[in-house]
């Protein structure tokens, strides 16, 4: 559609406010600002319930295998290492950990509590980026023989440091002549970590696979192998592979199945809000249609005129949608920027607004992260401004088609 310069001219000048169109400008100003926060605080929420999944599927998959393989008839599974050395020259797969996995109690300074204990080798440690990067104290290569690692905010909570003593006492005791007595065994720690997920560093203690091992008194038998593959998105083409390999000896069990309901209920939560927060559009879209409905009513006697001197309905109506458009367009733009900025700069402003209010606007016992996550996924920006802009011209056309059809000679009448 092409407008003329005379209808740019007389559509602008339409939503310049004059004394007795104040309220007018007063109801397009407030759908132009609705229609700004509309299209910020969609692309905001996006964005970090994007960031969210993204940084909990990364650590998730970091931290666990993408597959793991469990003992078709229960318990420990025996010669792993046979099958752990046919894995790994299976299509697909990156890399193969054999491990021990159970729970015990931690105590250190008259504090106990839970925690998941899980056996592996030192090599295998070092070779995960989320555990060897997120070593804080310590060295990866302190991990090892009978040394452990532990998660910062345990090592917090006990008040621990490198080179303390953990006791942990397994869930089986031994049984005596005078009843069960606990079994428990301390060990130095090596390293701590911080992988930035509250659940890993609060209650995980990683020990050497042979400590783990005799500790849980699974002898030479390990309870899973846990498989790393190329690309964890695609996970049934390595899958059906893995399960060919193990068929009859283990049941693989992949991360989607392990973390099925946990990503669901992510992405249902984020389709919802989208669908809530783009009312908000939907709302300052309709305040467009009254407040052009208004401009249409008190402009009947200029619109009069105009056709009188030979402007048709089609000027007419573009003039109109051309006033309302300008108001979609520009709160739109204004939305995609303040929206695009803030997703940007969001841990920065929710680090200032810590400072300045004295509160914790993020606590990781709540939402599992240290800090707050957002990644900006430009399809949905785009698909957030072109329905923000559908929803402004879908708005001005009613009006700018009552304008068009107003009879000059009924207008003037009444004036």
């Amino acid at each position: 559609m092409i407008f003329t310069a005379f209808e740019r001219m007389v559509a602008m000048r339409y939503l310049r406010a004059r004394r007795q169109e104040g309220f007018i400008s007063v109801i397009a100003g407030f759908s132009l600002l609705g229609i700004a926060l509309g299209v910020a605080t969609l692309i905001i929420v996006m964005s970090v319930m994007n960031g969210f999944r993204a940084e909990l599927l990364g650590r998730v998959l970091g931290l666990n295998g993408h597959l793991n393989v469990y003992n078709a008839r229960g318990g420990p599974l025996p010669d792993f290492d046979v099958l752990t050395g046919t894995l790994r020259n299976t299509p697909g797969v990156v890399n193969v950990t054999p491990t021990v996995e159970g729970q015990a109690l931690v105590s250190a300074r008259g504090v106990a509590s839970g925690a998941v204990v899980r056996g592996v080798r030192a090599e295998d440690f070092r070779a995960r980026p989320t555990l060897a990067r997120g070593v804080v104290r310590g060295k990866p290569e302190d991990f090892g023989e009978d040394r452990i690692a532990i998660g910062s905010r345990m090592a917090q909570r006990l008040g621990l440091s490198v080179g303390d003593q953990l006791t942990l006492i397994a869930p089986q005791g031994n049984v005596t002549a005078f009843g069960t007595v606990p079994r428990l065994r301390s060990y130095p720690i090596g390293a701590i970590f911080d992988v930035g997920m509250f659940e890993y560093d609060n209650s995980f203690v990683f020990l050497p696979l042979e400590e783990a091992q005799a500790f849980f008194r699974t002898g030479d038998a390990v309870t899973s192998l846990e498989i790393f593959v190329q690309d964890p998105v695609q996970i049934r083409a390595a899958r059906d592979a893995v399960q060919s390999v193990v068929a009859g000896v283990g049941r693989v069990v992949d991360w989607q199945q392990s973390n099925s309901s946990f990503f669901t209920a992510l992405q249902v939560e984020r389709n919802v809000m989208f669908l809530i927060l783009s009312l908000i559009i939907m709302v300052a879209a309709f305040n467009i249609i009254s407040s052009l409905i208004m401009l249409v009513k008190d402009k009947g006697r200029d619109i009069a005129i105009l056709r009188t001197m030979g402007a048709t309905r089609g000027m007419i109506m573009r003039i109109f949608f051309l006033s309302g458009a300008s108001i979609g367009v520009t709160g739109t733009l204004l939305g995609l920027a303040l929206g695009v900025s803030f997703a940007l700069n969001i841990e920065t402003i929710r680090q200032a607004i810590q400072a300045l209010t004295g509160t914790n606007l993020f606590s990781a016992e709540i939402y599992f992260l240290s800090q707050l996550p957002a990644r900006i996924d430009w399809s949905e920006v785009t698909q957030v401004t072109l329905m923000a802009l559908g929803l402004s011209f879908a708005a001005t056309i009613y009006p700018s088609w009552r304008a068009a059809r107003l009879d000059p000679v009924e207008a003037l009448r009444y004036e």
